[in-house]
């Protein structure tokens, strides 16, 4: 099999850095593009230290056959709503640049649920998008960059996914927050405990992504989540059960945890990352389905006890 070449941008992130790990061990060329330094450095691999948008009059090392454009800025709280669009929008556009410069035959786009909205509906792929943040509607407007390319150039491959919330070794963002606060003895539910949150394991992620890439369609759009709905209390429980059975939990008024995390979050209280819209976060459902993985057969997990066991597996008990 001759080696494919796959430039990645955003490969310093969370998800890209596992991906790169996967295709090296593939034997695949790797040029990872990012303005930070990589988590992990691989023989081989082409470091670029370059932003995404920044990409005209670039040439590559060698001819690319596959984009994987995962450059993003996501974390909310945490950026003016205008890098939101500075990044994700100028980032889509200065990818599909790139590859119709440089005859890409196919890009692999990272998009988000967030476009659907918050909403305590069940959503899929045929679900009306109706985002309300700026990061929401940053990844909408990129997704339509990204099928514009499409359209422009029909004989080309173009994958869109829209990830629930993706955790495994190195995220560092909500499921490690929520591990950590079990790991110091305690978890406090704001209000309610039947808040569906979808999510998926990374490395399930990188699974359906080499799915959607091998299906034979030209354009595929899917959400990438577990079909089952799991509740925070089903995942708080199986955590607290199996791997934190000292930590206690506790329900708490929704109004007086925000009031808390407004005044705690300032002084970095316990530095447990605590924050009036993480509050909300947790309060909010984000119910998902996958419903292209499903019709073509993708093998899920078969219980949540599996999913969090396979996480302490893969950090050594740490979930970090």
């Amino acid at each position: 099999m001759v080696a494919r070449c796959i430039l990645v941008t955003g490969s310093s992130g969370f998800v890209g850095t596992h991906l790169i790990r996967r295709a090296v061990a593939d034997g695949d060329h790797v040029i990872a593009i990012d303005i930070r330094k990589p988590r992990e450095v691989h023989d081989g691999v082409d470091y670029v230290t370059m932003d995404v948008a920044d990409l005209a009059g670039w040439t590559p090392p060698r001819p690319v056959d596959t984009i994987y454009n995962f450059a993003a800025v996501h974390t909310t709280p945490g950026h003016p709503f205008h890098e939101y669009y500075q990044t994700n929008v100028m980032g889509a556009l200065g990818a599909t640049e790139f590859a119709e410069r440089n005859n890409v035959r196919e890009i692999v786009f990272t998009s988000s649920i967030s476009v659907y909205g918050p909403s305590e509906e069940m959503k899929t792929e045929e679900s009306r998008p109706a985002p309300e943040s700026a990061y929401g509607y940053s990844k909408l407007l990129a997704e339509n960059i990204h099928r514009g390319w499409h359209q422009r150039h029909p004989e080309t491959k173009l994958v869109i996914v829209r990830p629930a919330v993706v955790f495994g070794p190195g995220e560092g963002g909500n499921f490690t927050r929520l591990a950590g606060l079990l790991k110091k003895g305690f978890f406090i539910y704001p209000g309610r405990k039947d808040t569906i949150k979808s999510k998926i394991y990374v490395a399930d992620l990188l699974d359906a992504l080499a799915l959607a890439r091998a299906d034979e369609s030209r354009y595929v759009l899917f959400n990438a989540c577990y079909p089952e709905r799991y509740t925070l209390e089903q995942i708080v429980s199986t955590l607290n059960s199996r791997h934190f059975p000292k930590a206690r939990t506790y329900m708490v008024p929704r109004g007086v945890v925000m009031t808390s995390a407004k005044g705690l979050g300032a002084v970095g209280f316990l530095n447990i990352g605590i924050h009036p819209e993480r509050v909300l976060k947790l309060v909010r459902s984000t119910d998902i389905y996958p419903g292209w993985l499903v019709s073509k057969g993708f093998q899920f997990p078969a219980t949540i006890e599996a999913i969090m066991d396979r996480w302490a597996k893969d950090t050594n008990n740490s979930f970090v």
